[in-house]
């Protein structure tokens, strides 16, 4: 599959925190974290557990910091 996305970071799930409708997806990208919210729907259709290999795609055209 080609992407269009240039941040592609590879990582292991280390939690999954389902809600009523999103969950809380975090990846341990070499002693970083990333956390995703995604659908629960992505998650079951994704078959996601803790420990599983994944990559982190990320498009996005800012970036906004606040202090």
């Amino acid at each position: 599959m080609k992407l269009s996305a240039r941040n592609n970071l590879k990582g292991k799930v280390v939690s999954i925190d389902k809600g009523q409708i999103v969950a809380k997806v975090k990846i341990d990208v070499g002693g970083q974290f990333i956390t995703s919210l995604v659908s629960n729907e992505a998650v079951d259709d994704l078959a996601l557990k803790i420990g599983d290999n994944v990559q982190a795609i990320i498009k996005s055209s800012e970036v906004i910091i606040g202090k």
